[in-house]
């Protein structure tokens, strides 16, 4: 049996989980009539102080939706170069709404808020595009679980408003981020005018995230979200598990946390350049083969044949996730291999 470091959405449904979507009370969603997802909707909404949510089959619809909700078709987003919404929705924003978008580099993908302010031009005129929204991705995916700076979210915003645009946080793995650094979910709340947040990664619901922002914008989503084949029916079932999810997964998120620490100490020894393990606060580990003959496709390949499975995002860039099916012994076993492999 394989270690699947590839990603927190390979995670499974324990048997308390399924026991609570066989025991769910569902109705049909599409007509509003379905109560373990009207109270998931009102619950995730209450966490993050937002007046209303809707639940959605994935993050990238509830990331779409979202930005839908901030710019119209021929209006720009900025977002860094590496972002989800940039890079892995497969150009949704200008395919579905019309939406051109402008990137700046982060290292990590680390948000320094004076980047997107500088590049804003609101109200651009008649001949340029004008800058509606900013998006933010906490944790970074692709920057290697990088955990964004309340503070520097906090000047965002400020400068934002300012300027008179909105701020939608892809909070995927919010939870990662609330749990790395003790912010309240509602802090998070406060700066942005939509969220998506994703259950079916680290917390280990099968699907779905939700979309949350004002009581109208979350009506004009449900729209759109019926509009682009996202109406369910009898979803309570999935409703179910993420209830579940939110009681039981997400103090143990710590323990991910852990366990990504351990794989980047190990891996740091045998190839230095590769990560530092000062920059894992999170569940991700990045993995940069630049000192190494050894491309990203080649070191996934090898783990495999040992029995560990990760992810070659790139000529040069591995990454390794770790979830809540994974134990620590198994995460030793893996930083052990991959250490070795690394390291030849």
């Amino acid at each position: 049996m394989s270690i699947d470091l590839r990603s927190d959405t390979v995670t499974k449904p324990s048997t308390g989980m399924r026991d609570a979507m066989a025991a769910a009370t569902v109705g049909d969603d599409v007509y509003g009539e379905d109560p373990t997802i009207n109270s998931l909707e009102v619950r995730v909404a209450g966490l993050f102080g937002k007046e209303a949510g809707l639940f959605t089959p994935t993050g990238s619809m509830a990331n779409q939706l979202g930005i839908r909700l901030l710019v119209n078709p021929g209006e720009e987003l900025l977002a860094e170069e590496d972002a989800h919404v940039v890079r892995a929705e497969l150009g949704a924003a200008a395919a579905h709404g019309g939406i051109t978008t402008r990137t700046w580099y982060a290292e990590r993908g680390q948000l320094d808020a004076l980047a997107p302010l500088r590049m804003a031009r609101p109200d651009a005129g008649p001949y340029l595009v004008s800058t509606k929204a900013i998006a933010v991705e906490d944790t970074h995916n692709f920057g290697g679980g990088t955990v964004q700076e309340i503070a520097q979210i906090k000047a965002l915003h400020e400068g934002a408003r300012e300027m008179g645009l909105a701020l939608h946080l892809d909070g995927a793995r919010i939870w990662n981020a609330h749990v790395a650094t003790g912010t309240p979910l509602h802090e998070y709340g406060k700066y942005f005018d939509t969220i998506s947040v994703c259950l079916s990664k680290g917390l280990g619901a099968p699907v779905g995230s939700v979309l949350l922002s004002t009581g109208e914008n979350i009506k004009k989503a449900r729209v759109w979200r019926k509009r682009l084949g996202g109406g369910m029916r009898q979803v309570g079932v999935l409703g179910a598990a993420c209830h579940y999810a939110l009681d039981h997964n997400i103090s143990r998120l710590g323990d991910d946390h852990k366990n990504a620490k351990i794989l980047a100490e190990v891996i740091h020894k045998a190839l230095t350049s590769s990560v530092n393990p000062v920059n894992v606060r999170s569940n991700i580990v990045g993995l940069i083969l630049r000192d190494t003959d050894l491309t990203a496709a080649e070191l996934a390949a090898e783990a495999r044949k040992a029995g560990v499975l990760i992810s070659a995002l790139g000529p040069r860039y591995a990454r390794l996730v770790t979830h809540l099916d994974v134990s620590e012994a198994e995460v030793r076993q893996a930083a052990e291999i991959i250490a070795g492999i690394v390291g030849r």
